[in-house]
């Protein structure tokens, strides 16, 4: 479906926006279907290396990077219907990662940094984040690994999880606590050694994430991030985060409903058509409501996003919303599908494992309500 401009006057979307759009649907549609998702879960990096260099050559990568650092020098507003499309197809690739780390070191990264790697992202290089630990904090500063500065530099020590396309990726940011203050470093992949990576085995089988041991690990000190704004990177990853990983839940919501309605409109129980009963009809409509709801909320989001306050407010509200409407229309996928829909060859599964896996990253509904909660009326 293509976006209407007029429609989307009011959150400022332009013509020059509306025509990424349909360029990032058309690409998604053309180079993913659900066949190539699924053969895909069993390839060792879970994405397609050539599918990367395409949508790299389209310039998406350095979409929201400054045209000073090889970028395209837009925002995150254009790169959500990107991930959006992405999202409708379930196509895994390293593309959120990638951003929100480009982002973290757009705001906290030292001018050396910013020349050594931004540019190398918006060519093509994958760039991943090391902050979870087993802990299961949502708040990016309850961490326990630890740096110590030595004379060879600063030496590492703790464990991180969930560290998504490790295997992949050309640089990561790691975060540790050096002299009881939490600080970021940004080194290159090529110094952790394959001992220190194991793949974790996760709900959404279409990702790839990893356990990095930080245990005897030694970064040269150029690889510490500005240190008086680690807390502005952390705060900013989680929003940026939290917003692309809301506009790839809604391109999945689309999918997933667009996925039942077929099965309704085939599915014969009684002799008639399983979507003509009211018990079905009415669940589905709810579930393309909350679509809509998540959707809006989305683009305002996007439209708002730099703007102190009525961003995170608006992020989070997209959120919230975006979950919910996923794992709705994913349950009632599965419920509808009967007997088929509990097995893993149901389709409606992995949309709900994204919904599940993306409610474990950066804040699930009951912390993004709560963030609210004190935004609003504290």
């Amino acid at each position: 479906m293509s976006f209407d401009p007029h429609a989307l006057g009011s959150l400022g979307i332009t013509e020059e926006q509306v025509d990424l759009m349909d360029v990032a649907e058309t690409f998604c549609r053309d180079k993913c279907d659900m066949a190539k998702v699924r053969a895909h879960i069993n390839v060792t990096r879970g994405f397609d290396s050539e599918d990367w260099q395409a949508l790299s050559a389209l310039g998406w990568l350095g979409i929201a990077i400054p045209e000073a650092h090889g970028g395209v020098g837009l925002s995150l507003t254009e790169v959500v219907p990107v991930v959006e499309q992405m999202g409708r197809r379930m196509m895994a690739t390293p593309f959120i990662p990638t951003t929100v780390t480009a982002q973290a070191l757009l705001v906290g990264g030292t001018t050396l940094q910013k020349d050594m790697y931004l540019a190398k992202i918006a060519n093509r290089s994958i760039a991943t984040l090391a902050l979870s630990e087993m802990n299961g904090a949502y708040d990016l500063t309850q961490i326990e690994a630890i740096a110590d500065l030595e004379p060879d530099g600063y030496r590492l020590s703790g464990t991180k999880i969930l560290v998504q396309n490790l295997d992949a990726a050309d640089l990561i940011v790691i975060s540790a606590k050096l002299d009881g203050e939490v600080t970021l470093f940004v080194v290159d992949a090529d110094l952790i050694p394959e001992t220190a990576r194991r793949r974790e085995k996760i709900i959404d089988e279409t990702k790839r994430s990893y356990e990095l041991s930080l245990d005897g690990l030694i970064l040269p000190v150029t690889a510490l991030m500005a240190s008086d704004k680690v807390a502005a990177t952390l705060a900013h990853i989680e929003l940026c985060a939290n917003l692309l990983g809301s506009a790839e839940q809604v391109g999945a919501a689309k999918s997933c409903i667009e996925y039942t309605v077929e099965y309704l409109r085939t599915r014969k129980q009684f002799g008639k058509l399983i979507g003509s009963y009211q018990a079905l009809k009415h669940p589905t409509v709810d579930a393309y409501i909350g679509y809509e709801k998540a959707r809006s909320l989305l683009y305002a989001a996007a439209h708002s996003f730099d703007e102190q306050g009525k961003g995170e407010i608006a992020t989070r509200m997209a959120t919230v919303a975006a979950g919910r409407a996923l794992s709705f229309a994913a349950d009632r996928s599965i419920q509808f599908h009967g007997g088929f829909g509990f097995t893993y060859d149901c389709d409606a599964q992995l949309y709900r494992r994204l919904a599940i896996f993306n409610d474990s990253q950066f804040g699930d509904i009951r912390w993004q309500k709560s963030k609210l909660a004190a935004l609003l009326f504290n």
